[in-house]
């Protein structure tokens, strides 16, 4: 999806949604709404969504909300939810939030993946391929720091991090994507 669920609306302002976004937690909001919302609170600090109160740290808009930059209104939400992506979507975040955004990101990346109309930077796919090669290889490879045969179902433990380290990262690189997308390419 890449727009709200069809019959939803605004959790915030429970309107239609105008210029809908949707948060690092997977949420979809009005861009004016969640922009109130932090503005409302620390404005040094990401807000939290209203819905589950993790914090947002990428905003992303729908494919309709990019495509009206000649609204004077729409321009100005665009603008300062990149400041916001730009300020908060690069900030160093710890394990746990990186684990929670995972399902958000991996999701959007496969849809993208999968949509001829939208690319990846060239670079961002090699990076993911050689990830993906070099991980099918060691999961696959009797060769293991852990070895199952002596350890059982212990020994899976080794597979197991190397597959987590490589949807982390995958996680990571398009995130960084997705700030340089809708953050602003001003660094």
């Amino acid at each position: 999806m890449d727009g709200p669920p069809t019959n939803d609306c605004c959790s915030i302002c429970h309107g239609s949604f105008h210029i809908p976004h949707q948060a690092n937690c997977s949420h979809w909001f009005c861009g004016n709404c969640i922009l109130q919302v932090w503005n409302h609170g620390s404005s040094l600090q990401p807000c939290k969504c209203p819905l589950c109160r993790r914090q947002i740290t990428l905003l992303v808009p729908s494919q309709a909300s990019s495509q009206q930059i000649n609204n004077p209104e729409a321009a100005d939400i665009l603008r300062r939810i990149e400041a916001y992506n730009r300020f908060f979507g690069s900030q160093s975040t710890g394990l746990g939030q990186r684990l929670q955004d995972l399902p958000f990101l991996l999701k959007r990346l496969f849809r993208e993946l999968l949509d001829p109309q939208r690319s990846l930077p060239l670079v961002v796919k090699a990076r993911l391929y050689l990830a993906l090669i070099s991980t099918a290889i060691y999961v696959l490879s009797p060769v293991d720091i852990i070895p199952e045969a002596l350890f059982g179902i212990i020994g899976l433990l080794d597979d197991v991090i190397i597959a987590l380290t490589f949807f982390l990262h995958i996680g990571t690189l398009y995130r960084a994507t997705l700030v340089r997308r809708y953050g602003g390419s001003s660094n």
